[in-house]
C-alpha cells in the first residue's frame, strides 16, 4: 500500500530524541527467505507503534492475512475492578484493529490480573486464560504445587524474574496458550514480537531470527515455532513511517502524549508520565499509591508514585477531554484506517519512551 499524501518521517535531531545514536543502534537487516512458508503467524499485539509495524511488515512482505493472527495479553485480566495498570481502552483497539484489516485477534490472560500476581501470598500461580478460533476459551497452566509469596510490585529491573509484569502477565502467558493447543502440532508457526535495536544496547543484542522457548519439532508433537523480530532494526522515524503508508490511527495514548504505549501506569514511568496518569486516570494511581503505602515499598526506590507525578507536568493533550474520554473507554470504536491527508504525527511520536532495557 502507499499513500502519496502521508507525510515522510525523518528522524529528530539529537536533543528531541536521546536514543539516537547511529553507531550503537545500526543494526543489519536480514533476509529470510522462508517468511512465507509458515501455517501461522502470530503477532504479539500490544496496541503499541512497533506491534502495528510488525503486522503491517507482513502484510508488505506478501504474508496473507489468512494465516496471520494477532494476540493481546490483557495485563489486568478480566475480574470485576480489573483496570489497575493498563490503559482502558487498550482491549477494545485492539479489536477494532482486528476488524480494520480483517484478521482474527485472540485474547489471554492471567486470572486475576496483574494485582492477584502482585497481592500472591503462600499461593500457586494462577491459570491462564486463552481464546481459540472455536470460540470461547481455554485454560492452561496453574498446576504447580510451588507456593510462593510476592506482595510487591515488579522491580524496575532488566532481570524478569522480578520485573515479574513481563514474563508472569505476557511471556508465559503467550506460551501457554501456543503450548496447549493441538492445531500448532504437526505445523509451522512464526511468533512476530516487536523488540528494537534502538530501545537500548541490551535490545540490540536480541537476535532477530530463533527458535522460539515452545518450539518442539524434533518431538512426537513436531511443534515447529520460530521468533521473528520483524522490526528489530528500524529506527522510531521508519516505525512511523509505514504507519503513516498505511493511515493508522494510532491508540489515544500517543495522541495523548505518551511516547511508548506499555501499561499506562508502567513502573517505568517518568515523573511526566506518572503526572500524566494521575491526571486522566486518578482512581488507578491513587489504587498504585494505596497499596505502595501497604507493602511498605515503592515501584521507584527513591520516592513514592505521588511524589514522583509531583515532579512531573502533564502531557498538554491531557487537557483535551475528547481524548481523555477516548483513554478511559472501554467500548471505544474509533476510526482505525483514516483517510488520504487525515493522518498526523501524534503528540507522542519522538517523546519519552521510558520503558524496559
Amino acid at each position: 500500500m502507499s499513500c502519496a499524501t502521508c507525510p515522510t518521517i525523518t528522524r529528530p535531531a539529537k536533543a528531541q530524541s536521546e536514543l539516537w545514536d547511529e553507531d550503537l543502534f545500526r543494526a543489519p537487516r536480514i533476509e529470510l527467505p522462508s517468511l512465507l512458508d509458515y501455517d501461522y503467524y502470530i503477532v504479539a499485539f500490544s496496541a503499541g507503534k512497533d506491534s502495528i509495524a510488525c503486522f503491517l511488515s507482513l502484510l508488505e512482505a506478501g504474508v496473507s492475512r489468512d494465516r496471520i493472527e494477532l494476540w493481546h495479553h490483557e495485563v489486568d485480566g478480566r475480574e470485576e475492578g480489573k483496570h489497575f495498570m493498563d490503559w482502558p481502552c487498550t482491549p477494545a483497539y485492539c479489536r477494532a484493529f482486528a476488524v480494520a484489516f480483517g484478521v482474527p485477534i485472540y485474547f489471554s490472560w492471567r486470572e486475576g490480573g496483574f494485582k492477584r500476581e502482585m497481592l500472591r501470598h503462600n499461593a500457586a500461580t494462577a491459570q491462564t486464560y486463552f481464546e481459540t478460533p472455536g470460540g470461547g476459551y481455554s485454560i492452561g497452566g496453574g498446576k504447580s504445587p510451588n507456593r510462593t509469596t510476592r506482595r510487591l510490585f515488579p522491580q524496575v529491573s532488566p532481570d524478569l524474574s522480578v520485573r515479574y509484569c513481563s514474563s508472569s502477565l505476557k511471556i508465559d502467558v503467550a506460551s501457554i496458550a501456543i503450548n496447549n493447543q493441538d492445531r500448532f502440532q504437526n505445523s509451522r508457526t512464526l511468533v512476530i514480537s516487536g523488540e528494537r535495536a534502538q530501545e537500548s544496547s541490551a535490545r540490540a543484542k536480541y537476535k532477530v531470527f530463533e527458535v522460539d522457548r515452545t518450539d518442539a519439532r524434533n518431538g512426537k508433537l513436531k511443534r515447529h515455532v520460530d521468533r521473528y523480530r520483524a522490526v528489530h532494526s528500524y529506527s522510531e522515524a521508519e516505525i512511523w513511517n509505514i504507519i503513516a503508508r498505511w493511515r493508522v490511527n494510532t491508540h489515544p495514548g500517543y495522541r495523548l502524549g505518551w511516547g511508548r504505549l506499555s501499561c499506562v501506569c508502567c513502573i517505568f514511568g517518568s515523573p511526566s508520565q506518572w503526572k500524566s496518569a494521575e491526571t486522566i486516570l486518578p482512581d488507578q494511581v491513587q489504587q498504585i499509591a494505596a497499596y505502595e503505602k501497604e507493602f511498605g515499598k515503592t515501584i521507584d526506590r527513591k520516592m513514592d508514585v505521588l511524589t514522583k507525578a509531583s515532579l512531573g507536568k502533564a502531557y498538554a493533550p491531557c487537557s483535551n477531554a475528547a481524548l481523555v474520554a477516548e483513554a478511559r473507554d472501554e467500548n471505544w470504536n474509533g476510526r482505525i484506517i483514516l483517510e488520504d491527508g487525515e493522518w498526523q504525527l501524534p503528540t507522542g511520536a519522538f517523546g519519552e519512551s521510558n520503558g524496559p532495557t
